[in-house]
């Protein structure tokens, strides 16, 4: 197992790879959308931790005040993303990862760390029985299956803001918020407005550009969110058959 991990800094960042999205071979707009909003949040406290290689294995968390998700707690760090992926996963990374975030809650006098999970494990959601195994406990739920998971050091818990539960708005097309932290974000955002377009399908786009509009959202959030018939769907990015299904409803 190496042990050569790189946080990202204002001043390494234009330098180093973003390993969420290693695969791509070339530049394209979603991973330079990442690297700028990235720029724009180390210096509120965000974290992005990942190892020295060519490789997905790296943990991605902030402040829950300046975390972009409806999620309100004190003092508290909020985990957008811990992910080891092929031949990296069973080493010990996670758990390297995992124990790093742990200490620098406890020297930074945190009262906790949080996470966003569901009653069943989703697709662009962090593992949550993996996190479970460190003392984390569902602290907060929403009607359709959300759960807000949270290691607590002092006994307080962080909780869903409540717009994020309201999970309706008035507008019945197709609707979906997104904001840059993930690189995957553009391509999606892409593919599905070439669907839509093709299939006449109205569409619309809501990019959450600030904190305060994350914070405001009517659905629980971590990058993304979608709406269809005034009805709040998922958090994960669709791919065109779930798309499909969605608009079948």
């Amino acid at each position: 197992m190496c042990n050569d991990f790189v946080n990202l800094t204002t001043e390494n960042i234009a330098d180093e790879h973003l390993c969420c999205i290693i695969r791509s071979k070339k530049t394209h707009q979603g991973i330079e959308g990442k690297r700028q909003w990235l720029s724009d949040r180390l210096n509120e406290g965000h974290v992005f931790r990942k190892l020295n290689e060519k490789a997905t294995v790296f943990i991605e968390y902030a402040p829950l005040e300046k975390a972009w998700v409806p999620i309100t707690g004190d003092n508290y760090y909020y985990i957008y993303c811990l992910w080891v992926s092929g031949s990296y996963k069973g080493k010990g990374y996670g758990k390297s990862l995992m124990e790093y975030c742990l200490a620098d809650a406890r020297e930074k006098g945190k009262s906790g760390i949080c996470m966003l999970g569901a009653k069943k494990q989703k697709h662009w959601l962090s593992d949550q029985s993996f996190v479970k195994r460190f003392g984390f406990e569902v602290v907060d739920t929403t009607d359709n299956g959300y759960e807000l998971l949270a290691l607590s050091f002092d006994g307080t818990t962080p909780k869903f803001m409540q717009n994020a539960k309201k999970q309706e708005i008035e507008c019945k097309d197709l609707i979906i918020y997104y904001d840059m932290q993930c690189p995957y974000i553009y391509q999606n955002i892409e593919k599905i407005k070439q669907y839509c377009e093709m299939k006449d399908v109205p569409l619309s786009l809501i990019q959450v550009d600030t904190l305060q509009k994350a914070k405001e959202l009517p659905c629980v959030f971590n990058n993304y969110g979608v709406f269809y018939k005034g009805k709040f769907e998922t958090v994960n990015l669709l791919d065109m058959g779930s798309l499909e299904r969605i608009l079948k409803k």
